[in-house]
């Protein structure tokens, strides 16, 4: 991976940082996008610190202009664009029939259209290259009903299989697009989900009755580097004659279902 060029999306945390920090140490150069500045300038000041070739770029992937642009800044800044991985991502909690508008519209703006944008943006550019590597960070509760997340499951249905239907039209061109489908992780994101602390995290991992959660079988949560060596190795040669395909990493939360 020596000398490619990735574009990570969702850079300044969680699995998107440390997808940047483990691409950066196989030696490729990283465009860091997220749409907080102050927050996404730490982290990549933090990745330069250590040596790692990443370059912050500030956007918003809800707003289809501003991400032409941006991949067009990245291309002609850090040259052409090898990988891809979309890891923006929100969450917003609530029953089904008493989620707002605005909770089911941001929500799909972010986990669906954003990786629409940002995938057609970006694959727009690799096939007339006729090479190029997606990944799309995904949730295991794409395919698992839960409790208060409606918005947030069907947002990443869809962009599951968006992933995969843009994966089968550009096969074609040498373009692979995979999926990586994470659950419980130790992420910003799953402790804004706790009320109570280590009780909650105790109950993820034991499983909640009432809320049909049973557990993760290996007794622990995620780690956003678990998840970002799975992306690593979807986008590597390693992985070269697989494409279409969601890799779930959760401990055997979902049974293997």
């Amino acid at each position: 991976m020596e000398g490619k060029v990735a574009l990570v999306t969702g850079a300044a945390g969680g699995i998107g940082e440390a997808v940047v920090r483990l691409l950066g140490e196989r030696g490729v150069t990283v465009a860091a996008v997220d749409k907080d500045p102050d927050r996404l300038r730490s982290t990549v000041d933090k990745l330069n610190a250590d040596g790692l070739r990443v370059e912050a770029f500030p956007g918003d992937v809800t707003s289809s202009p501003d991400v032409e642009a941006l991949v067009d800044d990245v291309e002609r800044r850090l040259g052409p664009l090898d990988y891809l991985v979309n890891a923006a991502g929100v969450l917003r909690l609530n029953e089904a029939r008493k989620l707002s508008d605005e909770d089911w519209a941001f929500t799909f703006a972010v986990n669906t259209t954003g990786v629409f944008f940002v995938s057609r943006a970006v694959v727009n550019r690799m096939v007339p290259r006729g090479s190029g590597s997606v990944v799309t960070v995904a949730s295991n509760s794409a395919g698992t009903a839960r409790v208060e997340m409606a918005a947030y499951s069907a947002s990443k249905a869809a962009a599951t299989m968006f992933t995969k239907c843009l994966g089968l039209e550009v096969a074609k061109y040498g373009i692979r697009c995979n999926l990586v489908a994470p659950g419980s992780t130790e992420t910003p994101m799953l402790s804004s989900m706790w009320k109570d602390g280590e009780k909650a995290r105790k109950a993820s991992i034991e499983g909640v009755n009432s809320s049909y959660r049973v557990g993760i079988p290996l007794q622990k949560l995620g780690r956003p580097e678990n998840v970002a060596q799975a992306v690593v190795f979807l986008l590597s040669d390693a992985a070269s004659h697989i494409t279409m395909h969601d890799l779930t990493v959760d401990g055997g939360a979902t049974l293997g279902v």
